[in-house]
């Protein structure tokens, strides 16, 4: 029920403003003050406990100074807080209107006698103020320790350290690696970084003006370093550990998050795991933040218990908080990440199992085939996409390849051209794309390999080399045509999953025709294969391919003197029979029950409402999170008002599309357990980010990787160049350092 003011010529009301409203005070005297000031009789005759029931001033009536914000959801006043701007004369101009709330004509007495009372009151204000001012500050002084002249020299060298810190990581400056000084040879593990850079920006600084380290080290020899390594080294990771507990901080802020792996990095110290977490922040921004390295050293079960155990002691995340888990990974790791997302799922089962937002599903399902053959396609189109993207000239080879063998079929050959010029490896429709350009492909890689015109150095002819090497197998070929037809079943399903909000709806609720699909392929699988290898037999003749088995089953085969085997039967038993079996599995364990009921909520969207015409059920699909929500008891009635409200909606008001706009319109706060639940389906890793920081940290990622060499790698340094963007307290570092190395405080 809406709030109205009761003030005299003020109209405001509660659901037409964000303004706070106040209940009148149940002290006799206050209240009466306040009914003295609204100036108005019938509430004179009324008693301080119904007043505060039934009766609110706005914001509006009170000095600024009156009113605290102890939160961004919490206004409260002062205990002494009077209203005193009030409107008493606008009436005076319409002398026929009518008014609800009459302004008491007071006598020139009682006009002195509030005078009076203002002045007196406003003293007191003042000397309150005056005397809490003297009694902070006596308190502030009290509580704060003198430092010393060295403590305050140090804690400004400290500061303009980190400052530096910040500079070199959020530019990616080279910081070069070498081994460990003579007293800590034992740790040859132990990377320590020279000072060259560190040293160049500290002598940039003193040459500008900073005085405080111009006189820390005015003494100092010319070849002396200011800052030893080691303590280089300890300053880099509180200053790292500073910008991840920003992010944290706002994590836990928001309870619910996901979890989102991405390809192991390489780093000197071996191989680590990036680890993002998703979640919707205070702003109802979804973000997908970067957050640390994780080494990826042992066996699945250690890995999975490492991640935990960083989480929630590491992190201080509740993991009885995450709703979903997304792991990227091709070959081994894809199936290592398999073991640790199911461990996780076991132990807690809300943490849904999703494939990420940034990769097709053809290409995740492509990836998580433990096949040799299927891994060894995967790998070549990657390089053979990377190989193009070296030079423009290269991919001008391409363009003149695609003509020669497009001749008369302009069409094919302009959407071919404009294809392989794009990162066609992440496409949906990457195996269609790969079996078009297949001719075309070798006659370039064979063009660039002869080099007859000397215009290729050697490695682009040695790569090209290795590239039309496994293109000409005709393993590969039918590997790859394989691939394209056995998850041409699932490419719109996927497809449908990374687009708008209504799409993503429709696809869960598609998932029982593509299952369908899967198992007529399965039950027909002879029919299926004979067409399937038919054409990868065509496609082989064309490239002039020979058709065989493979030479290491030839080699086994002769080594047990089994009978004599059919490419056509070989390719059916081991390559296209365990392709579909993988393949139904993995659709089914991906979208399993929670996760297709969560994806069924999306009809909170109004816009998804609005297609399904207001005919919706979330609440036989909300069980799931019902113990998330704040009122769980409420939310039939809430669903109920929630479609009312978008379907009997003003013809000027459009409807929001997806959960972020639904979390940005104003009214959604009126709504409680719909917010929490837009909420915790943002975070879902399968869903989309619109355009908003997730990405952004993936790309920066990327882009730290192929601008830094593996031996200049430095994980805390990646970390602050991923992290750009996070806000920097220098003062916060500073003080973590101190408490973190209080015996390096204490020697300088």
């Amino acid at each position: 029920m809406p709030n109205f003011c009761a003030a005299p010529n003020c109209t405001r009301k509660s659901t037409q403003s964000d303004l706070a409203f106040f209940r009148f005070p149940r002290d006799p005297e206050r209240c009466r003050l306040w009914v003295e000031n609204c100036r108005r009789a019938d509430l004179e005759e009324k008693t301080p406990d119904q007043l505060n029931k039934h009766y609110r001033l706005c914001a509006k009536h009170f000095e600024p100074a009156m009113i605290c914000k102890t939160s961004p959801y919490r206004t409260v006043l002062r205990d002494t807080a009077i209203p005193t701007i009030f409107d008493l004369t606008s009436h005076l101009g319409n002398p026929h209107s009518r008014h609800r709330k009459r302004i008491k004509v007071l006598t020139d007495e009682e006009v002195r006698k509030i005078k009076e009372r203002r002045l007196e009151s406003s003293i007191e204000q003042l000397l309150s103020k005056k005397d809490c001012d003297a009694q902070d500050d006596s308190e502030t002084t009290d509580d704060v320790p003198q430092l010393t002249p060295e403590q305050k020299d140090l804690r400004e060298f400290l500061r303009s350290s980190f400052e530096v810190m910040v500079l070199i990581g959020r530019q990616n400056f080279p910081f070069s690696c070498n081994a460990g000084e003579d007293e800590i040879s034992s740790k040859e593990e132990e990377r320590l970084f020279t000072t060259g850079t560190f040293q160049a920006l500290i002598e940039n600084r003193m040459n500008a003006g900073d005085e405080y380290l111009g006189r820390r080290f005015e003494a100092a020899a010319v070849n002396e370093d200011y800052c030893p390594a080691v303590q280089q080294k300890q300053l880099l990771e509180v200053c790292e550990r500073c910008v991840r507990e920003e992010i944290l901080q706002q994590v836990r802020e928001c309870r619910f998050f996901s979890i989102v792996t991405g390809e192991l990095v390489d780093f000197p110290e071996g191989e680590h795991l990036p680890v993002f977490l998703r979640f919707v922040d205070q702003a109802n921004t979804l973000r997908e933040e970067f957050i640390e390295f994780l080494s990826f050293e042992g066996e699945e079960v250690a890995v999975a218990e490492r991640l935990e155990t960083q989480l929630t002691k590491g992190w201080g995340l509740s993991m009885e908080h995450c709703r979903g888990q997304a792991h990227a990974g091709s070959g081994i790791l894809g199936t290592k990440m398999k073991v640790i997302a199911a461990q996780l799922k076991e132990k807690y089962p809300m943490a849904v199992i999703t494939p990420t937002s940034t990769c097709a599903l053809n290409v995740h399902l492509a990836n998580g085939m433990p096949m040799t053959g299927v891994q060894v396609v995967m790998s070549v189109l990657k390089k053979t996409n990377a190989f193009f993207k070296t030079s423009p000239l290269l991919q001008t080879e391409l363009d003149n390849a695609l003509s020669i063998l497009c001749q008369g079929d302009t069409e094919k050959e302009n959407l071919l051209k404009e294809g392989s010029r794009s990162t066609w490896t992440d496409l949906h429709n990457v195996f269609e794309m790969a079996v078009d350009l297949m001719e075309p492909l070798l006659l370039c890689m064979d063009s660039i390999h002869d080099n007859e015109d000397l215009k290729w150095n050697d490695q682009i002819t040695n790569d090209a080399y290795a590239i039309s090497e496994a293109l000409a197998d005709f393993e590969f070929i039918v590997t790859l045509v394989i691939l394209k037809n056995a998850l041409s079943f699932t490419r719109a399903f996927g497809k449908n999953l990374q687009g708008e909000t209504i799409d993503v709806f429709f696809a869960a609720n598609s998932l029982t025709a593509v299952l369908h699909s899967l198992h007529e392929v399965s039950d027909n699988l002879e029919v299926y294969h004979e067409f399937w290898f038919e054409e990868a037999v065509s496609l082989a003749t064309a490239m002039e391919i020979p058709v065989k088995v493979p030479r290491l089953f030839l080699r086994k085969q002769q080594a047990v003197k089994t009978m004599e085997i059919q490419a056509e039967s070989f390719f059916k038993e081991y390559l296209t029979l365990p392709v579909m079996e993988y393949i139904t599995q993995e659709v089914k364990d991906i979208f399993s029950e929670n996760h297709l009921k969560a994806l069924k909520c999306l009809s909170l969207v109004p816009a998804v409402m609005g297609q399904m015409r207001f005919n919706t059920s979330e609440e036989t699909h909300a069980d799931m999170y019902r113990g998330d929500l704040p009122h769980p008891d409420t939310l039939p009635a809430e669903l109920h008002c929630w479609r009312i409200k978008w379907k009997h909606r003003g013809k000027e008001v459009s409807l929001p599309c997806t959960i972020h706009e639904t979390l940005q319109h104003s009214d959604v706060k009126f709504f409680p357990n719909v917010n929490a639940f837009l909420k915790i389906l943002a975070t879902l890793p399968v869903l989309k980010l619109d355009g908003s920081h997730g990405e952004t940290a993936q790309r920066r990622l990327q882009a730290y990787l192929t601008d830094t060499a593996v031996n200049q790698r430095c994980k805390n340094l990646a970390g602050l160049n991923i992290n750009y963007h996070i806000k920097t307290d220098l003062e916060e570092m500073v003080q973590c350092y101190i408490k973190s190395y209080p015996e390096e405080s204490e020697s300088d």
